[in-house]
């Protein structure tokens, strides 16, 4: 796992999508979560430390992933997705988590 601050801008309250679903190589389930921090060039996953995906996810992978949008529930859409950055959160509300960076390719 490589671990880098990739956040440059700014972040917005709005998304088109609500979740995101993918596997990884080496999984044998499909993870799903809940979209946050989303910029107008990305968007966050929350992840556990103690999270099996977190093992085979790293900096400049890139997945296909299920977009579910937030205005239209059960509809998705499948997007090229690049992991950006992967940052241990150690305070507040989300300790013990990672944000994984996701930005749709």
């Amino acid at each position: 796992m490589s671990l880098h601050e990739r956040r440059s801008e700014l972040r917005a309250a709005d998304s088109k999508y609500y979740s995101v679903q993918f596997t990884a190589k080496g999984l044998d389930a499909f993870y799903q979560f809940k979209l946050w921090n989303v910029s107008p060039k990305g968007m966050c996953i929350l992840v556990k430390e103690q999270s099996e995906v977190l093992n085979h996810l790293s900096v400049g992978d890139t997945l296909e992933m299920t977009y579910y949008l937030a205005d239209s529930p059960g509809t998705s859409e499948n997007q090229k997705t690049q992991i950006k950055h992967i940052t241990k959160n150690e305070n507040g509300r989300f300790s013990g988590h990672y944000l994984i960076g996701l930005s749709i390719i």
